[in-house]
C-alpha cells in the first residue's frame, strides 16, 4: 500500500485553535476546587476518610525523605479503578479534558518518609505498600492532619493534580488480595530488582501494574528495597522490560520490507518506520508551538532526538526522558510478538491540541496502538522517511540535521 493511500490526511483549516493551557487550566482548576468540597464533605469530625485507593504516588522532592500518599477518588469508590492509570484509558477513548479529570479527582493523603522501608509493613507507609501490590482497590481508613487543599500549577507544563492533605495515619479495611506471582518476587530475598521486573512482565503483568509495586519498594533484595519515585519508577519499568525485549531479539530474522505505522492520540500524532537490518532505534519529537515542552515558542517547531544502536545505550536520554523508554518498550513489544528485529524510526508530532502533560503513557499506548490494522510501505528507509515528512511541519533537511537515522540516509537534492 502506498503511503497516500494509507493516510488520507485532510488539510484542516480551523477558524480557531483549541483553548491553550491557560483557558483549560481555569476549568481543571474549578473541577479540582470542586473535588477538594466534596472531600471537605466526606471528612468526619475526627477527620478520618473512608475510601477505597486504587494506587499511591511517590514524590522526588527531598529525596532520600520522599512524600509518599496514597490516592483516594473520594466520592467515586464504586469506580475506583477507573482513576488508576492504564492502557483501558486509550480503550475507552479518553481525551486530554477527561485524563486531567480523573487526575485531579484523586485525594492524596500524604505523608513524609525515608525512603529505605524493607520491612516496613505497618503504619502508614506499609498500609500504602499493601495498597500498591494488591490487584484491586482496597478499602482504606485515613486520618488526616488538616483539611485537603488545593495546589495546581497553571503553568501549562506541571501535570495536574487533585487536592492533598497531610495524613496521620492509615488502617486498612480488608485484607488484600495479592497476586501467587507478586508474594514470590516478595519471598526471594535475594532476587535482584531487574530479575523481578522482567519475571512479573513475562507472567502478563503490564507495566503499569509493575512501576507500581517497584514504586512501593516491594522489588529487590530485601536490603535494598526503597521506596522510588512515580516519576523514576515508571522509567525505570519501561527500560528494563525494552533492554530484556531487545536481548530476546539479538538473533531474530528482520522484517523483510520498510513498514510505516501511524496512529494519533490526545493531540500526538506517531509514525514509527521499520526497516530491514539489525536493531536500532531512534525518537524524534517535533513539537509545535503551544504545545507542552516546546521550551522556545517563539523560535517555532523544537525537535529533539535520542538513539542507540544494536547494543542499546548506556548514558542517559538527554532530550526526550521518559518518551523515548515509553516509545521503545512499545516497539520492541510489536516486534517480540513478530519475532522480529528492525531498524526503527520513531517521529512524534506534537501539536497545540496537546495543552497540557497527560505522561508518558500516551507515548506508550499511541505507538502500541499503531501496529493495530494496515500499514503503508516502502522501497527504501529514505522513500518511508521522504514520504512521511510531507505530511509533518518540517523539512527534510532539518529533519537530517537533527537525526543521526536521517542523516544517513543518501541525499537528493529536493531534501535541501
Amino acid at each position: 500500500m502506498r503511503l497516500d493511500e494509507f493516510v488520507d490526511i485532510e488539510a484542516n483549516e480551523r477558524a480557531e485553535r483549541r483553548r491553550l493551557a491557560q483557558e483549560k487550566s481555569y476549568e481543571i482548576l474549578d473541577h479540582v476546587e470542586s473535588v477538594a468540597d466534596r472531600v471537605e464533605q466526606t471528612v468526619s469530625g475526627n477527620s478520618v476518610v473512608g475510601s477505597v485507593s486504587p494506587s499511591i504516588f511517590v514524590g522526588r522532592s527531598n529525596y532520600p525523605n520522599v512524600s509518599t500518599g496514597i490516592l483516594s477518588p473520594v466520592g467515586n469508590e464504586g469506580d475506583a479503578a477507573r482513576f488508576a492509570t492504564s492502557g483501558e484509558w486509550y480503550e475507552e477513548g479518553v481525551d486530554l479534558d477527561e485524563v486531567f479529570r480523573r487526575r485531579t479527582s484523586l485525594l492524596n493523603s500524604r505523608r513524609s518518609s525515608p525512603v529505605d522501608v524493607h520491612d516496613t509493613w505497618d503504619g502508614f507507609v506499609g498500609v500504602g505498600r499493601e495498597v500498591a501490590i494488591a490487584d484491586r482497590p482496597v478499602d482504606v481508613e485515613i486520618g488526616l492532619d488538616g483539611d485537603p487543599t488545593v495546589e495546581f500549577d497553571a503553568d501549562g507544563v506541571s501535570t495536574p493534580t487533585g487536592p492533598s492533605a497531610s495524613a496521620r495515619s492509615a488502617t486498612l479495611g480488608e485484607n488484600p488480595h495479592v497476586p501467587r506471582p507478586v508474594k514470590k518476587t516478595l519471598e526471594d530475598d535475594d532476587w535482584n530488582a531487574e530479575g523481578a521486573i522482567n519475571y512479573l512482565y513475562r507472567r502478563g503483568f503490564d507495566v503499569y501494574d509493575v512501576n507500581t509495586i517497584l514504586s512501593a519498594g516491594a522489588l529487590g533484595q530485601r536490603e535494598n528495597r526503597r521506596l522510588v519515585p512515580t516519576r523514576w519508577s515508571i522509567t525505570a519499568v519501561d527500560d528494563t522490560v525494552g533492554q530484556y525485549l531487545r536481548g530476546s531479539l539479538r538473533d531474530a530474522q528482520s522484517v523483510n520490507e520498510v513498514e510505516i505505522h501511524r496512529n494519533e492520540f490526545l493531540g500526538n500524532a506517531y509514525w514509527v518506520i521499520l526497516a530491514p537490518g539489525q536493531w536500532e532505534y531512534e525518537l524524534v519529537e517535533l513539537k509545535a508551538p503551544g504545545s507542552v515542552w516546546n521550551p522556545d515558542p517563539e523560535a517555532g517547531m523544537w525537535l529533539a532526538a535520542d538513539r542507540e544502536g544494536y547494543e542499546g545505550r548506556t548514558g542517559y536520554v538527554e532530550e526526550t526522558a521518559g518518551a523515548y523508554h515509553a516509545a521503545r518498550l512499545a516497539v520492541l513489544e510489536h516486534l517480540e510478538d513478530r519475532g522480529r528485529q528492525a531498524k526503527c524510526l520513531v517521529l512524534r508530532h506534537v501539536s497545540d491540541d496537546y495543552w497540557g502533560p497527560a505522561g508518558v503513557w500516551q507515548v506508550r499506548e499511541g505507538i502500541r496502538h499503531a501496529f493495530e490494522g494496515e500499514h503503508a510501505t516502502a522501497e527504501t528507509l529514505a522513500d518511508a522517511v521522504r514520504g512521511v515528512v510531507d505530511y509533518l511541519p518540517t523539512s527534510m533537511g532539518a529533519l537530517r540535521r537533527k537525526s543521526a537515522m536521517v542523516a544517513g540516509l543518501q541525499t537528493t537534492l529536493s531534501d535541501f
